[in-house]
């Protein structure tokens, strides 16, 4: 199957997970991805464990990102090295890197001097909290991004505090956008015949990803988040029913609908909490509580197949093991097997996107340090 973006050179200077993360996406749909790592050591994020494991001396968490890509080491403070890295990005069409600001000025390729080098050249440039200001320097790094962003007050309950997520959301968002952006200019570029510089922010990912309750919080005369005090409430902003209810065996998730029209369903009496519709965010503490009375009456299938077969948006709520045994699931095909040496294997996800109805499976397993550079200065005549 041909990818829409083979034949495409990508330079990957960068570490952790947003910048990689985009260039795993790219390399998902065909482009070549030459991630520059340092000697000895290289990215990073190959130290970088989640539950100490390790697979091949890298960690888990590494392989995850850096499927489908090749390793080349250079030493950016060595001259010579610097000359070699040069020639490879004068036949790239894209390069990204996520040092903080300052770093690629320093060693001559930021975007201005790589301009000279390939006037062509997309450059990607990730960084914390923007290219200036009095952050610019400051660490970014995936919670101290959510904590400074608002995020972390719009999950549980008023008395919980700040509630961060489970996972290094804005990360992985500043990796789509970088991948948004990186497409974009590759449009920009094959009209104007001219370089592009694209430029993402750890900080506006996650800002961005709250677009629909900032919008609100800003012309709503400047009210906080007002989150429920009642457990299982699911959005600062989103009345009654929605959220999520502990049942007999397990728990069901609502979505928003005619609050009046579920409680006859359910047969839950709201009448002394609900005169009108605004009475679903007045009263909605007191309305999630009753609410939960009720469904811990039942199973939770009960309930599913109650509300479903009167048209009411509602789901189980499963973990891991029950979610990825559905057979939903399984017919998505999301999972692939990477294989390692040695007879090893992995098992990550698949790119969720399909082209002409097929998937995207790429099964090459992250590159070891190195191991590609010398073929690489053979291919491009490096000396």
């Amino acid at each position: 199957m041909n990818r829409p973006l083979e034949g495409l050179l990508v330079l990957e200077f960068c570490q952790f997970l947003a910048g990689p993360s985009a260039g795993l996406k790219l390399a998902d749909l065909g482009a070549r991805v030459i991630k520059i790592e340092r000697p000895q050591t290289g990215d990073a994020c190959r130290a970088l464990s989640i539950k100490n494991l390790f697979v091949d001396e890298d960690s888990l968490l590494f392989h995850t990102i850096n499927r489908n890509k090749e390793s080349y080491t250079a030493d950016l403070k060595n001259p010579q090295d610097l000359e070699k890295l040069k020639k490879l990005i004068a036949k790239a069409d894209v390069m990204t890197h996520n040092f903080r600001p300052g770093v690629m000025e320093k060693i001559g390729l930021d975007y201005a001097r790589v301009q000279q080098i390939n006037p062509k050249i997309i450059y990607g440039m990730v960084t914390g909290y923007g290219n200036e200001g009095p952050w610019k320097n400051k660490p970014g790094q995936d919670l101290l991004v959510q904590s400074v962003s608002g995020l972390t007050f719009l999950s549980g309950i008023d008395t919980d505090g700040p509630v961060p997520f489970g996972l290094s959301v804005s990360d992985i968002m500043c990796g789509n956008h970088l991948v948004q952006g990186i497409m974009a200019a590759l449009i920009k570029r094959a009209k104007t015949n001219k370089s592009v510089l694209v430029e993402v922010s750890l900080l506006e990912s996650i800002l961005d990803v709250q677009f629909e309750v900032i919008t609100t919080y800003l012309n709503d005369g400047g009210k906080l988040p007002d989150r429920s005090g009642a457990k299982g409430s699911a959005h600062a902003y989103l009345s009654a029913p929605y959220g999520m209810y502990e049942t007999k065996d397990g728990y069901i998730a609502m979505a928003m609908g005619n609050l009046p029209n579920i409680c006859a369903i359910i047969n839950c009496d709201i009448t002394d909490l609900y005169v009108e519709a605004g009475s679903a965010f007045e009263n909605r503490d007191k309305l999630i509580v009753r609410l939960a009375e009720t469904f811990k009456q039942e199973n939770t299938s009960n309930w599913v197949n109650l509300l479903e077969s009167n048209g009411i948006w509602c789901a189980e709520v499963l973990n891991y093991q029950t979610a990825t045994a559905l057979s939903t699931y399984k017919n998505l095909n999301i999972e692939q097997q990477i294989d390692l040496d040695g007879g090893k294997s992995i098992k990550t996800t698949v790119s969720p996107i399909r082209l002409n109805q097929r998937k995207l499976f790429a099964k090459k397993a992250a590159p070891k340090l190195g191991f590609d550079t010398e073929s690489i200065n053979r291919e491009f005549e490096i000396k």
